[in-house]
């Protein structure tokens, strides 16, 4: 065998290899914000609409306090303090509980149709800035059906993609070296740029949270559970102090 021809080997199976570290660093990242939507409405349903509600009562003692005291500037500041945060959580709380129904399980077939996809469509296997264009189209279309949970979706736009069009023809050995080497960029490129989208996802507080709550349930625990019994003593507690400056307001 040729020199050139070992060479050429040699670059095709770190194409491969690299080739099926991007997939599986896009499937995973994928997967994790997934699961992290998930999650996140579990907290909502828990315990994100109690901390709502508590933040909207600490905003209305905040504010009766200041009427009942208003020449106390330290007063109404706290006040505006708790009125921004109550409006923060109010928001959050109404994003979340506009979302869909809980998202759908990660199935191992689903997970096998994306990987398939990626391997098929991903933008790093083309040469030419149009196909790359059309290639980024298409995966944005099949990152919203996997997140969704939408295999047949996924499955069609496969089958619409048909073959892949840059695949390697012809016996100009020198050339198909070339390729490679620009793939093998390519894909380092990715999968750098993944490792670090995934490290800044993973550093995220929803991200950091889930993975709190599911190691102490792991454990036996019900760390969501007793947020939210405690967070409902609280409530009473504000709902109280609430009834009672009202009643001094009137009194």
């Amino acid at each position: 065998m040729l020199p050139e021809q070992i060479e050429l080997q040699r670059l095709e199976a770190e194409q491969v290899e690299l080739q099926e570290q991007v997939v599986s660093a896009e499937l995973a990242l994928h997967t994790a914000k997934a699961q992290v939507a998930q999650f996140q409405r579990r907290y909502y349903q828990t315990v994100g609409h109690l901390y709502a509600r508590l933040d909207n009562l600490d905003a209305k003692i905040a504010r009766l306090l200041t009427e009942q005291t208003p020449n106390d500037p330290e007063l109404e500041t706290r006040a505006r303090a708790a009125e921004r945060q109550a409006k923060h959580s109010a928001e959050e709380a109404g994003v979340v509980g506009a979302q869909p129904e809980q998202p759908p399980e990660i199935t191992p077939s689903l997970k096998q149709a994306y990987r398939q996809a990626v391997k098929l469509m991903h933008p790093d296997l083309a040469t030419t800035e149009a196909e790359r264009v059309r290639r980024t189209e298409l995966m944005a279309l099949v990152n919203i059906a996997y997140e969704r949970g939408d295999q047949a979706t996924i499955e069609k736009l496969i089958q619409q993609f048909g073959e892949d069009p840059e695949a390697i023809v012809g016996k100009d050995i020198a050339s198909r070296i070339v390729k490679a080497i620009r793939r093998i960029a390519q894909l380092r490129r990715r999968l750098l740029e993944l490792q670090r989208e995934m490290e800044a996802f993973e550093a995220g507080e929803l991200f950091r949270l889930k993975r709190v709550t599911e190691e102490a349930e792991a454990q036996g625990d019900d760390p969501l559970g007793d947020l939210s019994a405690k967070l409902a003593r609280d409530i009473l507690a504000r709902e109280a102090k609430l009834d009672e400056l009202r009643h001094r307001e009137r009194t």
